[in-house]
């Protein structure tokens, strides 16, 4: 197969937010080379379980050692397939404003991803197809997220193997930002797959540009399983970058200290990288990273920690050191409702999360309850945090109008500025302005309805679904995605 030949310049006509702010670094030389030490022993004499004929073949084939389903890994093997990736790539939206690019400064924003259970208001609920739309059109109203996702939540009153193709389809209808492709099995991503061809015009038209991304992730510790990696073997063949992650709550996942959760993160990332370039040399991929820690009483996962924010800056020092795009970050929280905890959780992971530089974020908006909850209201608070940081990380413009020189010449010792010429041509685009807090005094407030951040964040997102105006798509195209998933629906039983 062809080796993909990827670019690495963002497209001219996309919104890409470049975060060119320094990266927070925090590991020593003297610690990288213990890192590297580390994870080279770890595949070396511990080795990676790959749950998959096909997967160990390959490996064998290359030269590893392979004993039953476990690969021991050369890991300057690893090393020379990991240089086949490229550093950077695009992702093309059928908008092509809403396409995106993963390396180097850029960073794009999707939203929550996996939940089960939905939260409106007061009221927890399993999650319906009517809920993934609804989230659906949420994203492509926000434009600070640059995708949907993929599972924004889990349609559970949808049939469970036909699902992916009405979640596929409202993504491909309801937004026209970049999605996410289903995981769940290798028939599902050759379904998704078959219908981003129906959408941008053939296999030849998705190879030469991707136009999804997928997430493949670890079962923790050091091992690949056989559904995560048939889907692999699909989305990797037909050019779609994935997002290789390993998923790691430290004390139930990897062990407790930080140093070791990150050798076993990237052992376990840098194994999956090495098998995406042997099914296809060049094809992109994302080092993924899920890291957080369990609270060492009850045993519950915990979200906005210390510790996390820890391994997150970490991970974007060690994903450079690679020379690979990566996945990190997110609205993360372990709160049960949109309250200060979730907010303040939140800004503990979104925050280190633009530090580092994430190319990709995922659970960027509507992560409640260590992520078994997409909450409406949450998505919009987390889209109040990244609009603000997006606007933090953007570099000032320092230039002879910005020293406003000629303002001091105009309103002299003592005086204000509040009328000056400098102010009056300003004042509308000066400061930011946020859409969710609330700055008005006591008394107005109270004449308001004295509404908490919760109540106008539902206020917001019952206004932006009233006002969602649905992209525009060909008519002939979208017939025939409803037929592919009309027939595959039929051939799948459902």
């Amino acid at each position: 197969m062809t080796p993909l030949t990827v670019n690495d310049v963002p497209p001219p006509e996309a919104r890409v937010f470049v975060n060119r702010m320094p990266r927070y670094e925090i590991l020593s030389p003297d610690a990288m080379a213990l890192l590297d030490a580390g994870w080279r022993r770890l595949v070396t004499e511990i080795g990676v379980e790959f749950m998959s004929e096909r997967a160990t073949a390959l490996f064998a084939a290359a030269g590893q050692r392979v004993e039953g389903h476990t690969v021991f890994l050369d890991p300057e093997f690893v090393l020379e397939q990991v240089a086949r990736a490229p550093r950077g790539f695009d992702v093309q939206a059928r908008n092509p404003q809403h396409s995106i690019h993963l390396g180097g400064d850029s960073m794009a924003f999707g939203a929550v991803y996996g939940p089960p259970f939905v939260r409106e208001g007061d009221t927890r609920r399993d999650g319906t197809m009517a809920d993934y739309e609804r989230f659906a059109r949420l994203s492509q109203s926000f434009s600070v997220l640059d995708s949907a996702g993929g599972v924004v939540c889990e349609p559970n009153d949808t049939p469970l193997d036909s699902r992916h193709l009405d979640m596929t389809l409202a993504l491909m209808t309801l937004t026209d930002k970049v999605f996410m492709g289903n995981v769940v099995s290798g028939e599902n991503a050759r379904d998704v797959i078959a219908m981003s061809e129906i959408l941008f015009g053939g296999r030849e038209a998705i190879e030469a540009t991707p136009v999804s991304i997928s997430l493949v992730n670890c079962n923790s510790p050091l091992r690949w399983d056989d559904r995560m990696l048939d889907a692999l073997f699909e989305y990797a063949a037909a050019a779609q970058p994935v997002v290789l992650t390993p998923f790691i709550l430290m004390g139930a996942m990897s062990p407790v200290t930080v140093p070791a959760a990150l050798v076993q993160q990237i052992a376990e990332a840098l194994s999956g990288i090495a098998l995406a370039q042997l099914i296809r040399p060049g094809c992109p991929v994302v080092f993924g990273s899920f890291l957080s820690n369990i609270d060492m009483q009850s045993g519950s996962p915990t979200f906005g920690t210390p510790e996390s924010g820890v391994g997150l800056l970490c991970t974007g020092q060690i994903a450079r050191h690679f020379g690979l795009p990566f996945r990190t970050g997110g609205g993360l929280t372990s709160s049960q409702v949109p309250d200060a905890q979730a907010g303040y959780e939140a800004l503990m992971t979104l925050l280190p999360t633009f530090l580092a530089g994430a190319n990709w974020v995922m659970h960027s908006a509507g992560w409640l309850e260590g992520g078994l909850v997409a909450g409406y209201e949450k998505l919009v608070i987390d889209c109040q945090l990244l609009e603000m940081l997006q606007h933090e990380f953007t570099p000032l413009e320092i230039d002879e109008a910005s020293l406003a020189f000629d303002a001091h010449a105009e309103v002299g010792h003592g005086g204000h500025f509040l009328g000056a010429m400098h102010t009056m041509e300003r004042f509308r685009t000066c400061f930011y302005r946020p859409f969710l807090s609330s700055s008005e005094n006591y008394e107005r407030w109270v004449r308001n309805g004295s509404q908490d951040t919760a109540e106008r964040a539902g206020t917001i997102w019952r206004q932006r679904l009233e006002e969602y105006e649905q992209p525009p798509l060909d008519e002939a195209v979208r017939a025939e995605l409803e037929e592919f998933v009309v027939r595959r629906r039929r051939e799948l039983g459902d």
